[in-house]
C-alpha cells in the first residue's frame, strides 16, 4: 500500500497543507517546506496558520488571510502578491532573522461532491530573483541618470559636436550644430551634412579625413560651413577616434568652433603689406598651435578643444575641471573649492560678480578678449591673460544647479594683433 503521507512529504517543492477552517489549521507540510521555513514539523502541524507562522505586520497578514478566503469562497487557485516574510534562525544556527521574499499560490483540494477538503499552499522563495531585480533597477536608474547627465553636458557645450562611423558617415549632431545649420537631425546624418560644406573646401576636408582615418590619428581641418541664414562661416574642426581592441577606430567624436572673425581678421591684416602679412600669418599659426595644444579631443569632457569647468551651486564650487583649464593654475587644487577661495585674485576683477549675475538671472555671459590677471605660478605675481569665454547656467530637475564655463585663451592672438596695430601706426623707417 502506498504511503501517501510519506510521498507528499517527499515532494521536491515547498507545499503546506491547510484545513479549510477559519483558523487555517496546518495539517502537514513537505520536507522541503520544513527546510526553507526553518521550523520543525512538530512546531507547526495542528496549529492555526498565524500561530505557526506569525505575520510580521498587519498588511502581510491581511494579504495571506484574503488569499485563504478567496479559495474558500470561489474554490479556485489564488496567487498572492509578492510579500516579504523574514525567517527567524534557530539559536543553534546563530539566531537572528534572514530576509526573505516569497511568491505563494493557494490551490483548493475538493472531494467528489466538489466540497473543499483542504487548501494547498505552494510557496516559492524568490529572494534571489527579487534582490537581483532590485539591483538591476538600481543600476538601470544609475545608468539612466549617467546617460541623461552625459546628454545634458553634450547638448550644453557651446561647441558644434558630431559623431561619425569609421566609414565617415555621421550618425549624430548636437543641437548647437543643428541650430547653426538650421537643419534637422534626419537631414544631417549620413552624408547630408556635406550639403552645407562649401564646395571649394571639399577636397581639403576629404584629404584630411583620408589621412586621419588611415592612420587612426587626430583629425583637424578648417572649412566653411553654411549657417542657417545662408552665410558661410569658417569653423575649426577636430575629431579623435575611439579605438577598439584591434587598434582600429570604432567611432569618431568631433567638435567644431566658429573661428570666422579670427580668420577674417588675419586675412585683413595680411592685405596691409608684406611685413604685416608675414607677422599676421605667424600670429594665426600661433593661434592654431595654441588651440591644438589646449585640447586634443580625446573625449568630449576630458580633452575637449577648449577650457571647460563646471561650477556647482550658488557658491560656484569647482565640480569638474578639464586639463586645459587646470593648465592655467598648475599649482592649485581647484576641485571642491568655491571660486572665491580657489582664485581670490579674480574677486576684485569682477568675475565672481559676473558668475553671481548669471546664476541669479539665468542670462548667459559672453566675454570676448577679456583681460584677467592670474597668479599662474603660485608666487603671488599676477600675469595678464586674454580669454574668450562663456558663462552659462545649467539646471537639474528644473532647478538651478550651477554654471558651465567654456573658454579659449587668446592671449597670443591679442598680443599679436596689438603688435601689428602698433607697427601699422608707426612711421616708416
Amino acid at each position: 500500500m502506498v504511503d501517501y503521507q510519506k510521498l507528499f512529504r517527499a515532494l521536491p517543492e515547498n507545499f503546506l497543507l491547510i484545513a479549510p477552517d477559519a483558523d487555517a489549521t496546518i495539517v502537514d507540510n513537505t520536507d522541503s517546506h520544513v527546510a526553507v521555513s526553518l521550523k520543525n514539523r512538530e512546531e507547526v502541524v495542528g496549529k492555526p496558520f498565524f500561530e505557526a507562522y506569525p505575520a510580521t505586520n498587519q498588511n502581510e497578514g491581511a494579504i495571506i488571510a484574503d488569499s485563504h478566503e478567496h479559495v474558500r469562497r470561489h474554490l479556485e487557485p489564488h496567487t498572492m502578491p509578492l510579500i516579504r516574510y523574514d525567517l527567524e534562525r534557530p539559536a543553534e544556527q546563530g539566531g537572528g532573522f534572514e530576509q526573505r521574499y516569497w511568491q505563494a499560490t493557494h490551490y483548493p483540494l475538493l472531494d467528489e461532491q466538489g466540497q473543499l477538503l483542504h487548501i494547498l499552499q505552494r510557496t516559492q522563495d524568490v529572494t534571489a530573483q527579487y534582490l537581483a531585480e532590485q539591483q538591476r533597477q538600481l543600476l538601470q536608474r544609475e545608468l539612466d541618470e549617467a546617460q541623461a547627465r552625459t546628454a545634458f553636458i553634450l547638448q550644453s557645450l557651446p561647441v558644434l559636436v558630431a559623431t561619425l562611423q569609421p566609414s565617415g558617415e555621421a550618425d549624430f549632431f548636437n543641437q548647437r550644430w543643428l541650430d547653426f545649420t538650421g537643419r534637422t537631425l534626419a537631414e544631417s546624418v549620413g552624408w547630408g551634412w556635406l550639403d552645407d560644406l562649401h564646395p571649394d573646401d571639399r577636397p581639403t576636408v576629404e584629404a584630411a579625413w583620408q589621412e586621419a582615418s588611415q592612420s587612426a590619428t587626430e583629425y583637424q581641418v578648417e572649412y566653411r560651413l553654411r549657417r542657417h541664414d545662408g552665410q558661410y562661416r569658417w569653423i575649426l574642426v577636430r575629431a579623435v577616434p575611439r579605438l577598439g581592441a584591434d587598434g582600429q577606430p570604432t567611432l569618431w567624436v568631433g567638435g567644431g568652433t566658429d573661428i570666422h572673425e579670427q580668420k577674417q581678421m588675419v586675412q585683413e591684416l595680411l592685405t596691409s603689406n608684406e611685413e604685416q602679412a608675414a607677422l599676421s600669418d605667424q600670429a594665426y599659426r600661433a593661434y592654431q598651435l595654441a588651440e591644438q595644444q589646449r585640447s586634443t579631443f580625446y573625449n568630449l569632457f576630458v580633452q575637449t578643444p577648449a577650457m571647460i569647468c563646471i561650477l556647482r551651486g550658488p557658491e560656484h564650487r569647482f565640480e569638474f575641471v578639464n586639463p586645459e583649464y587646470q593648465k592655467l593654475f598648475p599649482h592649485r587644487d581647484l576641485i571642491g573649492q568655491p571660486v572665491a577661495e580657489a582664485l581670490p585674485e579674480v574677486i576684485e576683477q569682477g568675475f565672481v560678480d559676473l558668475l553671481n549675475n548669471v546664476y541669479e538671472t539665468g542670462e548667459p555671459f559672453i566675454g570676448n578678449e577679456m583681460s584677467i590677471m592670474l597668479d599662474q605660478n603660485g608666487d603671488g605675481q599676477l600675469h595678464q591673460r586674454y580669454l574668450n569665454f562663456t558663462y552659462q547656467l545649467f539646471k537639474e530637475a528644473e532647478q538651478k544647479a550651477g554654471i558651465t564655463v567654456f573658454a579659449f585663451d587668446v592671449t597670443s592672438l591679442v598680443e599679436a594683433r596689438k603688435f601689428l596695430e602698433n607697427r601699422a601706426g608707426a612711421p616708416n623707417a
